[in-house]
């Protein structure tokens, strides 16, 4: 920034905390100093913490919804959010379309997921949704919305949002069956709207002495049975609409082992990480071949976990070796180092192994053992005799667990101790006399 002209206004009075002397904040050539902020800014920033820390330790649930409710329109820092709640034990329900508002909200120690974070759902709908609500209770069956929500305020598009986001679970777990059910549901609603309208009925809306029955006693009609999206599919077409898996995650269920083999979350990587090498269990969600002005192919990844998304880069070396790994929707565990590019992160990928084949080492130490200095440096050798010069080579992690301490603690050794051969190096543990097991990091 650069001053262009200059004006007195004469004398006003002024507060500024600590400075005793007269200042500002130019240099040389008019060029104004960036983030220089007297003690007074410093003063209120530090309030603002304090305050909001203050809220997060004694109000948890309510301070993660309304932090929640002021990125609802921002996918990326959602997910991040929601990755902290689950941190702090606090669960994130799915939508639901009896009890959402319009924001995040407390519910008891949850908090349930907001309506106007759903895509294709506008504030009109919602607001129709829950005046609905306020008037004449909640919903009873997906015929019971079409029929008190205009079908101009509430379209096709809408409905299906509802569906699979799960906002409906509760009138019917079945989302493929409100899904075929829908087209019949939509015209048995149109069609009502338009007898109501011209105050004509059909012979089974009425009743005994010939006036019109009401109209909420007919039942919508319901296609034949069918069996409900397989869990991957769900959380597909979940995720589709609301840019992240809300009711589950395809890496949730992964647990200690992936946090000791992989502990870098990807929204975690940042400039700190810059050069460093790192590993981490992720989904493929895009791969994007590029072929280099050589011919040779490389590919750009686009890696999600629990807590956010990161660009990967894939060179031609790598790419030629890792290619058959990289399916969509594949879980994966990959390593590579971090780049900085424009400001953004990315990896520079190495190695890619779907999760179902990674496997670890344990090794069993009790207290005698941990504190045992030369037991320890026997534990090195054999190790070092199980590794290897080439970075890339060593993709087993080692992990000591303290079997003494209840529950156990786990320390994941460092990659230079991460070995070539699991089943060579477990051999050779046994045979030092240490007790060493492979474990996979699946169910």
């Amino acid at each position: 920034m650069r001053i262009v002209s200059k004006r007195s206004l004469g004398f006003h009075p002024v507060f500024d905390l600590g400075l005793a002397t007269i200042h500002n904040f130019l240099l040389a050539n008019g060029v104004v100093a960036a983030n220089c902020f007297n003690k007074s800014h410093s003063v209120a920033y530090g309030y603002v913490t304090y305050q909001t820390a203050y809220l997060k330790a004694n109000y948890p649930v309510e301070y993660m919804a309304a932090l929640l409710s002021s990125v609802s329109d921002d996918q990326s820092k959602i997910q991040r959010y929601i990755a902290s709640c689950r941190s702090l034990g606090i669960e994130v329900l799915p939508p639901d379309v009896n009890r959402s508002d319009v924001e995040f909200t407390p519910t008891g120690d949850r908090i349930l997921f907001g309506l106007a974070a759903i895509k294709n759902l506008g504030m009109g709908v919602i607001e129709a949704i829950l005046d609905s609500r306020r008037e004449s209770g909640t919903f009873q069956s997906l015929g019971d919305l079409c029929r008190r929500i205009d079908g101009r305020v509430l379209n096709r598009k809408g409905l299906e949002a509802l569906i699979q986001t799960g906002a409906l679970d509760g009138l019917e777990p079945n989302r493929r069956q409100l899904m075929q059910d829908l087209d019949l549901i939509l015209e048995w609603a149109s069609r009502r709207a338009r007898e109501k309208a011209s105050g004509q009925f059909s012979l089974f809306d009425a009743g005994s002495s010939g006036a019109p029955a009401v109209a909420e006693l007919a039942q919508p009609p319901r296609g034949a049975a069918v069996a409900d999206y397989a869990p991957q599919e769900k959380l597909r077409l979940e995720k589709e609409l609301l840019g992240f898996y809300v009711s589950d995650h395809p890496l949730r269920n992964l647990g200690q082992a992936a946090k000791l083999m992989a502990p870098v979350n990807l929204a975690d990587i940042d400039e700190s990480w810059e050069s460093r090498s790192v590993a981490a269990i992720a989904m493929v969600l895009e791969v994007k071949e590029i072929v280099t002005k050589k011919g040779d192919r490389m590919a750009i990844v686009q890696l999600e976990d629990l807590t956010g998304s990161i660009e990967a880069i894939v060179f031609p070396k790598s790419y030629e070796r890792v290619r058959s790994q990289l399916h969509v929707d594949q879980r994966v565990m990959v390593w590579g180092k971090v780049d900085r590019k424009d400001e953004q992160s990315q990896l520079i990928l190495d190695d890619v192994q779907p999760i179902e084949v990674v496997r670890m080492i344990r090794v069993d130490l009790d207290r005698e053992q941990a504190l045992d200095l030369q037991k320890l440096h026997h534990l090195r050798q054999v190790l070092q005799s199980q590794t290897s010069d080439h970075e890339r080579e060593r993709r087993v992690p080692i992990v000591a667990a303290l079997t003494d301490m209840q529950p156990w603690r786990f320390v994941r050794l460092g990659n230079q101790f991460w070995v070539k051969d699991d089943q060579q190096a477990v051999f050779a543990l046994q045979q030092a006399g240490f007790r060493a097991t492979c474990d996979r990091l699946t169910p």
